[in-house]
Order: C-alpha cells, then sequence, then structure tokens
C-alpha cells in the first residue's frame, strides 16, 4: 500500500479512536444518474444514519461546505466561510481529523482538499474507506454524533484551486500539465455521463481518479500510482491542473500527487466540466 502521514490505514485508526483530540467525519455523497443522462447528487446521511465508523460526524459536502450561490454543484465557498464551517463541525487547533467516504475515496479527498485550501494541515483519508472497514468487520455505530464547536484561524492556500482563466493559459504551455479524473472514454468522447459537450479540455492528459484504488477501495501501491502519472509526464518540476466533473474526483489525483507522489505545484478546477464545457467560447477535443 501506499505510506503517507495523510493516509491512515483501518488498524491504526481503529487504535485511536475514543482519543480527545480526535475528528472523525464521514463525507459521502453519493452520484446517481439522472433520467437527463447527468448526475443526481444525494446525500450519504441517511447510510450514515445505518452505520458509521464509532465517533464519527457527518460532514454534507452539498449542504454545508459549498457556495449556495453558486449555480454550478460543489462550489467552493469563501476561505473565510469555509473556516468557519469547518470550526463550526469541530474542526480545530489541536484535533487530529480523519476523513472517510463510502464507495469512493474522492469524497474524502474532496474535503481533504478544502482543508488544505484553509490551511488545516492535521488530517488523513482512511485509506478504503468505510469499505475496507466494514469488510474487515469492525464495529458500526448508529449513534449520531456531534463533535464541539473549535477556533480556527489559519492562512489560507487560495492558489490550490484554480478557475476557467487559469485553464485557458495552461493551454500550449509545456510547463504546466492539464489533467483529467475522469474516464478515458468521457475523456475521449466516447461514453460515460458529460457535463454539456463531450470530450476533454484542449491539450489535457486524462489519469482516471477511479483507476488509482481497487475493488477495496484502498489506494494502489506507491509505484503503480507514480508509475500512472509519470506515463503522461507530470513531471514533479511541472505545475498540474487537474479537473474532472466538478472537481471532486480531480481532488484524488491531486491528493495522490500532492500527499504521495511529493508534488508541491499541484491545483484543482473547482467548477471543472460542469462549467467548461457548457460555454461554447472555451476550447475542447474528443478523439
Amino acid at each position: 500500500m501506499a505510506h503517507s502521514a495523510n493516509l491512515i490505514t483501518t488498524d491504526d485508526l481503529a487504535r485511536q479512536l475514543g482519543a480527545p483530540a480526535l475528528r472523525v467525519f464521514d463525507c459521502t455523497t453519493y452520484l446517481k444518474p439522472g433520467p437527463d443522462g447527468r448526475y443526481i447528487a444525494e446525500s450519504g446521511r441517511a447510510n450514515y444514519d445505518k452505520g458509521h465508523i464509532p465517533g464519527a460526524a457527518y460532514l454534507d459536502l452539498q449542504a454545508d461546505l459549498s457556495d449556495k450561490n453558486s449555480k454550478l454543484r460543489f462550489t467552493l465557498p469563501s476561505l473565510e466561510d469555509l473556516t468557519k464551517a469547518f470550526a463550526a463541525k469541530g474542526v480545530g487547533h489541536g484535533t487530529f481529523v480523519v476523513l472517510y467516504s463510502h464507495a469512493s475515496p474522492v469524497w474524502a479527498s474532496r474535503i481533504w482538499w478544502m482543508l488544505r485550501a484553509v490551511g488545516f494541515d492535521e488530517v488523513a483519508i482512511l485509506d478504503g474507506g468505510l469499505d475496507k472497514w466494514k469488510a474487515e468487520g469492525r464495529p458500526l455505530s448508529t449513534e449520531p454524533v456531534t463533535h464541539p464547536p473549535a477556533t480556527l484561524s489559519l492562512r489560507g492556500r487560495p492558489e490550490i484551486f484554480v478557475d476557467k482563466d487559469a485553464i485557458k493559459g495552461a493551454i500550449g504551455d509545456a510547463s504546466m500539465l492539464t489533467l483529467n479524473a475522469l474516464s478515458h472514454d468521457q475523456h475521449n468522447g466516447a461514453g460515460g455521463v458529460v457535463y454539456g459537450r463531450p470530450g476533454r479540455i484542449a491539450g489535457s492528459s486524462c489519469v482516471p481518479a477511479a483507476s488509482l484504488f481497487g475493488p477495496d477501495k484502498a489506494l494502489k501501491p506507491i509505484a503503480e500510482l507514480r508509475a500512472a502519472f509519470e506515463g503522461v509526464g507530470a513531471a514533479p518540476d511541472k505545475r498540474v491542473l487537474v479537473y474532472c466533473g466538478g472537481g471532486i474526483a480531480a481532488t484524488l489525483d491531486a491528493f495522490v500527487l500532492t500527499a504521495l507522489l511529493g508534488h508541491r505545484n499541484v491545483s484543482v478546477y473547482d467548477n471543472s466540466m460542469q462549467e467548461w464545457a457548457n460555454d461554447p467560447a472555451l476550447p475542447m477535443e474528443v478523439g
């Protein structure tokens, strides 16, 4: 498996459960195909209520941690508002946060990346998430948890999220790599859910987020992860801009590059294809 201070095993989390400074969060959202061929976002709260890791609270990305004034889904709020929201959920100075999700690690990595944006680094993702925890027969709880509000005041990293202008500026720049975390079919415009026009941002390469973890939802060995990114030219000296459909899957690519492979100049295009593919002035490619 991959090793990092930002990745925690089920064994390690089990040993730490009940520690006073520990804050565990279930971050799950579900994306379900809608009748128009696009996704419907569904809160993971109902599944959390059926059984979660003991001591874990629930973070609702769409309801509590997204810009309510945006017409696009999951848009990042201001870092000031986001910091306040995290503090209200119990993330603060002196706490250690563990994030997990069910069915895919991308929801945990999205919250990890958002915490990094506000400057909070005492946070790890549970490798394998709820799937691995349950497969190992570990205990679950149906008791709802609310962590006490905390104090949080940090220097943010606004540069780790970018907008469409930064993506436009990267096209044709050999010192930068724009990377698609959607499937190869979506990248090529050959199938899968589309967010507007099919295909990819012009000049971009592809490392699907879903290719980074196995059936147990744990991340693949570090050598395989490194090879996947080296295969598309993601050298450590390049600035890498990652996108997907709505800025969620992209954060798993960004997590692996940053937390596991040591890249220092990685950013996520927050609104991603839900914005880009619906603006005919923005260049796309298929094939």
